[in-house]
């Protein structure tokens, strides 16, 4: 009789073995799979079902496919998610895989259908046989207790030698490679004395299990028991004053030696173990002693959580996290980056360095979810005293390790991320340094063995990485600020704020005050009239605040039962955050003489400083006023100096240092001011108050000055430039050094304002003054400036 060929689609199978004649359901999820499977049902229902050889091969070819299979039918399928698919099938027969001719969309394979030999039933081989089948069987139930009665039962009543074998082989936990050797075999006899020498074998090793489980078990138990004798005992010795037993000193030592600490740490501990064991009941050297034990073994010694460097893992965290700070996370992705190729390196120390609220802890905290790393955070801020870094000696009462040990000990991490907060608030007094103490801790050439006094053995504090932050490091020591690498976070423009707000903040905010999500909506002009008006800072800080505010007026709304959504405009924001706070910077809408737009710095942002010069008969006296420091009052001496040496070359009268009184005042005079950048300001007042030339109302400017008139470079140059745009001035005069620095400005204020760079006093003049009209000094007192929203901080020109 000719063989029956078959051309089906194929199912290739991952750790399953389907039998003939028995019912079998799994989940397929593959693409390949589920299309065999809607090839099958449009074709009559039958599919060749095979096992792979290897469970990790995807897209498998002929040769990763075992020889012998089942042609299956299909007799249920229940979609249970979108790409998951449950389907129930029959087996029908034995196949041989003669050729896999196609592999996509799915598997199209010729198989040869297997005709079973018949055997001999009542044969006293035969009969053997199934009994010793029956009889091992029953022992692995026994064993296992996790099959069914109903399987059981079946098992018993089988009388076919071959459906006996499939069925066992069908219903018990066996490898997929066993499994298949049962399938492979033809002759009914030979598959069921195969399948009765797997229960030989299965039953062997489950016995051996259940007796080790035993045997742990018994031994647990002991230990158990033992565990509460001593404690007994131990509560016993109390009651009598002898409280210190042997069996507390043993258990130090070994806690020591599973410690796996360097020889010389070990050692000491060791020495103190002794020397604990010798004191007598009620001994403070003896509470001192287990103190320090204690802490020292509650570090986590030889315990390092697997570092994940992944650049493109860190990108996806660090733009879910934060939006904006291009440059920044840049920089981060660079570090990772190096860390990717280079996990043994040393851990490295940065330091973030911006104004309130821009996001520096929350990037360190990002950092570390990024890397895997656990995660300490140490507030610096205020710390003066040298023991809070390195601890105290263990002689002093209530003595503890310094800052950094006790937030590796909280991490519980040798290589944890450590965020020192607030770097620059750090103060010294008669009890130390504690920017000194954070030198040996912050070079990565002397850290890998760092002595805190109170554990006075060394720690290794290479792997750990270290991120410190900032408002600004001109009050950090210069040894210390040489030690990091300093990545600065620049301000919010208005736009990264409307971003920042709708993705992060409102959201966040609703739902800590269990606002639906489309139950409450701030459109794009609420958010900016928020930002413009009732905000004023460098980050986001009070920006959350105000939101927050508007929620909860909002939640008010929603538990009295008055509304059921809420929509907060422009028009009606004042009702949900009241009277506004601050004004825009408004200048003059026409030219003023003696009147400058000058720009300066703050740690809330940028800002416009209006220059004013009044020029009055005298006798040459200098009058400054509006709370400024030494070096603005040297710069507005060095602007009038530079003048002065250049009066006929500017139209000035030559004695003018003699016959006028000149007073420089600059506004808000609460203030403090202090920095060289108003240089160019200063002498443009100057000279327009000397010739009576009105200033351009529409243009701002900034430059240090030097006595022969040259405009030096100046910092802040991003703020300033978005405090210009802010105010409604189109044009920019800064420092021709500081053409560079442009790059680094938002591009939505690059496009908006004009920039002139100069060299020269001269160009500043020649683009400030109006040279083509001259009006009466008595103008001068038309513009006042405005003083909404002073900031208590000081403005840095």
């Amino acid at each position: 009789m000719e063989p029956i060929t078959k051309n089906l689609p194929a199912l290739a199978l991952r750790g399953l073995t389907v039998f003939p004649r028995m019912n079998t359901s799994f989940d397929v999820e593959r693409a390949i799979s589920v299309c065999a499977l809607e090839r099958a049902m449009e074709t009559g229902q039958e599919i060749f079902l095979v096992t792979q050889r290897e469970i990790g091969v995807e897209l498998p070819e002929e040769k990763d496919l075992f020889d012998i299979g089942t042609i299956s039918r299909v007799t249920q399928i229940l979609r249970v998610s979108e790409r998951t698919i449950r389907v129930m099938m029959e087996g029908i027969s034995r196949a041989k895989l003669k050729r896999l001719w196609q592999r996509e969309p799915f598997l199209q394979a010729q198989v040869e259908v297997m005709e079973e030999p018949q055997t001999v039933r009542r044969g006293n081989r035969t009969e053997a046989l199934m009994r010793q089948t029956y009889a091992n069987f029953a022992e692995y139930a026994e064993l296992t207790q996790k099959l069914p009665d109903e399987v059981y039962a079946a098992i018993m009543e089988a009388d076919d030698p071959g459906y006996l074998a499939d069925f066992i082989a069908q219903q018990i936990n066996l490898r997929y490679q066993d499994k298949q050797t049962i399938l492979d075999e033809l002759q009914s006899l030979a598959r069921l004395r195969r399948m009765n020498e797997i229960l030989v074998r299965e039953v062997n090793v489950i016995a051996m299990e259940q007796d080790i489980e035993s045997k742990v078990r018994s031994r647990v138990g002991q230990i158990q028991k033992e565990f509460v004798l001593r404690e007994q005992i131990k509560v016993l010795q109390n009651e009598i004053g002898e409280g210190d037993s042997e069996e507390e000193f043993d258990e130090y030592r070994r806690k020591i030696v599973e410690a796996r600490l360097p020889e010389e740490s070990e050692k000491k501990l060791l020495k103190d173990v002794d020397r604990l064991s010798r004191q007598p009941f009620g001994s403070a050297e003896a509470s001192v002693l287990r103190n320090y034990l204690d802490t020292v073994l509650e570090m986590p010694w030889g315990e390092e959580t697997k570092e994940r460097a992944s650049v493109t893992q860190a990108k996806k965290i660090l733009d879910h996290d934060h939006f904006g700070l291009e440059k920044v996370k840049e920089r981060i992705l660079e570090f990772i980056a190096v860390r990717q190729l280079n996990p043994n390196a040393k851990g490295q120390i940065l330091c973030l360095v911006g104004a309130p609220g821009v996001g520096k802890t929350s990037i360190a905290l990002s950092i570390a979810r990024a890397t895997n790393r656990k995660v300490a955070r140490l507030s610096l801020g205020g710390v003066r005293d040298e023991a809070d870094i390195r601890g105290h000696r263990k002689t002093y009462i209530g003595a503890m390790p310094g800052r950094i040990i006790e937030g590796i000990t909280r991490s519980g991490s040798m290589n944890p991320l450590l965020v020192l907060d607030e770097i620059d608030k750090l103060s010294s007094d008669t009890h130390g340094d504690p920017a000194s103490a954070l030198l040996e801790v912050l070079d990565s050439e002397q850290n890998t063995s760092f002595r805190d006094h109170y554990l006075e053995i060394p720690v290794d504090l290479s792997r750990v990485l270290f991120i410190m932050t900032a408002n600004t490091t001109d009050t950090i020591p210069r040894p210390l600020l040489d030690r990091m690498e300093v990545i600065e976070l620049p301000s919010y423009t208005d736009e990264e704020k409307v971003q920042i707000a709708a993705r992060h903040l409102l959201p966040k905010q609703k739902q800590a005050h269990g606002i639906e999500k489309n139950a409450l909506r701030m459109d794009e002009r609420a958010l900016r009239a928020v930002i413009a008006h009732y905000t004023r800072e460098s980050g986001v800080r009070q920006l959350e605040r105000q939101l927050a505010k508007a929620c909860r007026k909002a939640a008010m709304q929603f538990a009295a039962g008055n509304v059921k959504r809420i929509s907060i405009t422009d028009k009606n924001l004042a009702d949900y955050l009241g009277t506004p706070r601050y004004t825009r910077e408004k200048t003059s809408e026409k030219d003023i003489v003696g009147v400058v737009n000058g720009l300066a710095w703050t740690e809330v942002g940028g800002e416009i400083l209006p220059v004013e010069v009044n020029v009055m008969d005298g006798t040459g006296k200098l009058e400054l006023t509006g709370n400024l420091g030494d070096v603005m009052q040297e710069s507005c001496k060095a602007a009038l100096s530079c003048l002065r040496a250049r009066a006929v070359e500017f139209g000035i009268p030559a004695d003018f240092y003699k016959t006028k009184d000149i007073h420089i005042h600059f506004p808000e005079g609460a203030v403090p001011k202090d920095g060289p950048s108003a240089g160019i300001a200063i002498a443009t007042a100057i000279l327009s108050a000397l010739t009576n030339r009105p200033v351009r109302h529409d243009i701002a400017m900034t430059g240090e000055i030097t006595l022969r008139g040259r405009v030096m470079a100046i910092g802040g140059l991003r703020e300033k430039t978005m405090a210009a745009l802010r105010a409604g001035l189109r044009t920019v005069i800064l420092p021709k050094e500081n053409e560079k620095d442009l790059a680094e400005i938002d591009q939505s204020v690059r496009e908006k304002l004009h920039f002139i760079s100069v060299e020269m006093v001269d160009a500043v003049f020649a683009s400030a003054l109006r040279y083509g009209e001259v009006r009466p000094a008595a103008e001068c007192s038309a513009f006042v400036p405005h003083s909404d929203g002073v900031v208590s901080t000081t403005l840095r020109v």
